[in-house]
């Protein structure tokens, strides 16, 4: 290999390990930067009203905003049975409960199941919330409307004023509209709305309005799926006529 074209391929190498380099240098920058929150409902909703609700909070906002009785001292013992009794309601199951520490922070994380969005808010952590959906011919529409928080006071737990809470949906059809205010649908059927912790506490409503189609984005999938399988099974089978058909025309000939 002569001189020229060793320095070529040396410096496209070096290029593309500089490539490499870079992405995963931005990729852990998002990971460092990415935004914390201090609660997040993160409702993954059915076309039947049926949705899983994921709730990732530290332990002072939900004494703060949903007016829990929990110990707020990192140091205490995380009660999650106290987290569950609150709930275990007769329109909400937790199926799962677990709990980390973060910023000198207990939070807690719950999966909870629910029958039916529309009745969620007879559970009294999701009070705060109105919720409808309803569905015509062409759209089945979602809405949501978060209203004033307990607001208790916690002390001083580490808070600096730049805390943010988060609603998201993921949502089971193609969006046709939503409200949030970033206006981005995130890997295809996720929106999110977000709002300052500090706002939140003092009640500033939250309306969340998105509207999808009727048939679910898995079902859509898997009759897709079903179609290219009958069109694979077809050209299959034409092409073993076809072979079968040129071995006897061979064979007359």
């Amino acid at each position: 290999m002569s001189a020229p074209v060793r320095f070529r391929v040396s410096r496209a190498v070096t290029l593309v390990a500089l490539t490499v380099l870079l992405a995963i240098i931005a990729a852990s920058c998002r990971s460092v930067l990415s935004r914390k929150y201090e609660y997040d409902e993160d409702v993954h909703l059915s076309l039947d009203g049926s949705a899983t609700v994921y709730i990732n909070a530290a332990i002072p906002a939900l004494v703060a905003l949903r007016g829990l009785e929990l110990d707020v001292d990192p140091r205490a013992r995380l009660d999650l049975d106290a987290v569950r009794a609150a709930y275990e309601t007769p329109v909400s199951h937790v199926a799962n409960a677990s709990g980390s520490r973060r910023d000198s922070r207990r939070y807690v994380h719950l999966r909870i199941d629910v029958s039916d969005i529309r009745r969620l808010a007879e559970a009294s952590p999701f009070g705060w919330s109105r919720y409808a959906l309803d569905r015509t011919e062409d759209l089945v529409t979602f809405r949501q409307t978060v209203q004033g928080a307990a607001d208790r006071e916690v002390g001083n737990v580490g808070w600096s004023g730049d805390e943010i809470v988060a609603f998201r949906l993921h949502l089971p059809s193609r969006v046709a509209f939503h409200n949030s205010p970033s206006r981005e649908i995130q890997r295809g059927n996720i929106v999110v709305w977000e709002q300052k912790l500090t706002d939140r506490r003092a009640g500033v409503p939250i309306d969340i309005e998105v509207r999808m189609e009727p048939e679910s984005i898995l079902i859509r999938t898997l009759a897709l799926f079903g179609i290219t399988v009958l069109l694979a099974g077809a050209t299959f089978a034409l092409a073993i006529w076809w072979t079968v058909r040129r071995g006897r025309n061979t064979k007359s000939s």
